[in-house]
């Protein structure tokens, strides 16, 4: 398929009068890393998004707030003598999936979210701690408590809306082989179900839901485990999420936001979010060419790191099993250009040079991303990773705004 320079993608950018740029974080605008509290972002990012301002909003399934918010790296990269607040430089946008929002400067709201689903967030973490120990001590009997309590401090991420099990720190810190990887994937996915059936005994059956990164897309409503192999970790990170906050619908709330902004009204109402959002791809586009009328629609540019495609063999038939946090609100994205007649762009950073174990984008049949018949095309490649997007970005937009 014939892709585009990031040369003339800016070139679009700048030749449209209505344009909204949705970027993901983790992978994107910073490199990955096993400990979230070691990322850093740059500074003059931080400006040049502020630069781009209402064209601009982030969606990632990571946190604005929290001691390993993003909300943290921004006031980090502008030193105690700038106030992000005043200045109106946090990153806007949605995250934990779409339901936590945040303004530019600062303001935050949880739309569609209960005491109830907030009060059973809170006491995850703990839960999760006490499954990390149980988890090592099976794997490495014996193992010290001087080696298992800073483990297990770092594998979960106390994040308020998306608690996370992290087993990154896990691979490395206990050197686990891939069979060890797999048996310690089993375990946290059990782990994790099982904080499920505890949230419907308490009445919240329809509130959560277990997200996986990377994975391998979704059956019959689960998402799938990407298992270790000697070339790839596979899945990492095990989220606990409300229902509802994925990033297809948040793409789809970020739409209606931008055009509230551009003509003062909001097409799918002034209290459309991720909860009360149609829950399949379909029927979010659906909602999309109904409400929507051609001419408010902005023409969309999707920034992303994670997609995942994996071959396998049904019988004699050759399939692929695709999935990836971002597949679902890049292929939204790229429908939705298609349903309005708008030159929507999906964009592909590089992001295994990281800590992370990622495939790679300089692989040219792009193993493990994308396969022959990929119904998602990514017209944008970015195979320098988070450090070349965030030079094309700066540039981008002081040339541009």
């Amino acid at each position: 398929m014939a892709r585009l320079s990031l040369e003339k993608l800016q070139e679009e950018i700048g030749a449209s009068s209505n344009i909204l740029l949705i970027q993901d974080l983790d992978g994107v605008c910073m490199p990955l890393v096993r400990d979230p509290l070691t990322r850093v972002l740059p500074r003059d990012y931080i400006e040049a998004v502020s630069r781009v301002g209402h064209r601009f909003r982030v969606l990632t399934n990571g946190e604005h707030s929290g001691s390993r918010g993003v909300n943290r790296l921004v006031e980090s990269a502008l030193g105690p003598e700038r106030d992000p607040t005043a200045e109106g430089l946090y990153l806007p946008g949605l995250a934990a999936g779409g339901v936590q929002s945040q303004s530019q400067h600062g303001a935050i709201s949880h739309p569609g979210v209960s005491e109830a689903e907030l009060a059973f967030l809170a006491a995850v973490p703990a839960l999760l701690k006490a499954g990390v120990k149980a988890m090592v001590e099976r794997l490495r009997p014996g193992c010290s408590s001087a080696v298992l309590e800073p483990l297990s401090q770092a594998a979960v991420l106390d994040n308020q809306l998306s608690p996370t099990l992290n087993l990154n720190v896990l691979f490395a810190g206990l050197q686990l082989e891939p069979l060890e990887q797999r048996q310690l994937q089993e375990a946290s996915q059990q782990l994790l179900e099982g904080l499920e059936e505890q949230a419907q005994q308490q009445g919240l059956a329809d509130s959560f839901f277990l997200h996986l990164a990377p994975n391998l897309g979704s059956r019959d409503g689960k998402e799938q485990l990407k298992w270790a192999s000697p070339e790839h970790c596979g899945t990492s990170d095990f989220q606990f999420m409300l229902r509802g906050a994925v990033k297809e619908a948040g793409l789809l709330v970020l739409i209606n936001q931008h055009i509230a902004r551009r003509t003062g009204h909001a097409p799918l109402g002034d209290d459309f979010n991720v909860r009360t959002a149609p829950r399949s791809a379909a029927g979010l586009l659906a909602l999309a060419k109904d409400a929507i009328a051609p001419e408010q629609m902005p023409t969309l540019i999707g920034i992303a790191d994670t997609i995942t495609s994996e071959r396998h063999l049904e019988g004699t038939q050759v399939r692929w099993r695709r999935g990836g946090s971002d597949r679902g609100f890049l292929t939204l994205l790229q429908e939705i250009g298609k349903a309005f007649g708008r030159p929507n762009r999906v964009v592909l950073v590089d992001s295994s040079g990281g800590e992370l174990d990622r495939p790679s984008l300089l692989d040219p049949e792009l193993k493990g991303l994308s396969d022959p018949e990929d119904p998602l095309q990514l017209d944008v490649l970015v195979p320098g990773g988070p450090a070349a997007y965030v030079e094309w970005f700066n540039g981008m937009a002081h040339n541009v705004f």
